[in-house]
């Protein structure tokens, strides 16, 4: 491919700052990325997330990479089962998705209770297909590394785990996340 596949950004809650990887990614990606654009980012309705993530991935021109964060892994994996449902299935290229909540957990935000914890995505289908990573942090504050993983399993992804990063923000100090952007790219090779 001459040039790189699009991107459709997926943030957590509250959507990312300007120092966010995510928005830097953004930025250094110009108009090969989009960002989701949900009514509800403060109080997340799972139904409003499904539709933004559909009206992103429709405005590109080839099927995307998901980028997603946070709240916007449960988000993906809510969009792919729904995705499966469909007579025409997801038009997505992969999912690359970084350091999941756990909803069950004491500090899941309670505004988004409406997420639910990744479910499996229906055997035979395109969204079944869809290549995915889910980026695991050993020491992510909203989800365990063992809840992670059975996300995974859940899922049908392949896991990267990267240590010890926090929840891979900017409170965790990744900053831009160079190593996280390198993961990506090997993963975008595979595509």
């Amino acid at each position: 491919m001459s040039r790189p596949r699009p991107w459709v950004i997926v943030p957590g809650i509250w959507n990312s700052d300007a120092e966010h990887w995510q928005s830097v990614w953004q930025r250094e990606r110009g108009d090969d990325a989009v960002r989701i654009a949900p009514a509800s980012w403060g109080e997340p309705d799972p139904g409003d997330w499904r539709e933004a993530i559909s009206r992103a991935v429709a405005s590109c021109a080839e099927p995307p990479v998901l980028v997603a964060h946070s709240l916007g892994v449960l988000a993906v994996a809510d969009w792919l089962v729904a995705a499966a449902a469909g007579a025409a299935g997801p038009t997505v290229a992969g999912a690359f998705l970084v350091a999941p909540p756990d909803p069950a957990a004491p500090g899941f935000p309670a505004a988004a209770s409406g997420f639910p914890a990744p479910r499996p995505i229906p055997v035979g289908t395109a969204a079944a297909r869809v290549p995915t990573r889910l980026v695991v942090s050993d020491d992510d504050p909203y989800c365990t590394a063992d809840r992670a993983l059975a996300f995974a399993e859940t899922m049908g992804a392949a896991v990267l785990r990267v240590g010890p990063l926090g929840h891979v923000n900017v409170a965790s100090g990744v900053g831009a996340w160079p190593a996280g952007r390198e993961l990506l790219g090997a993963f975008e090779q595979t595509l």
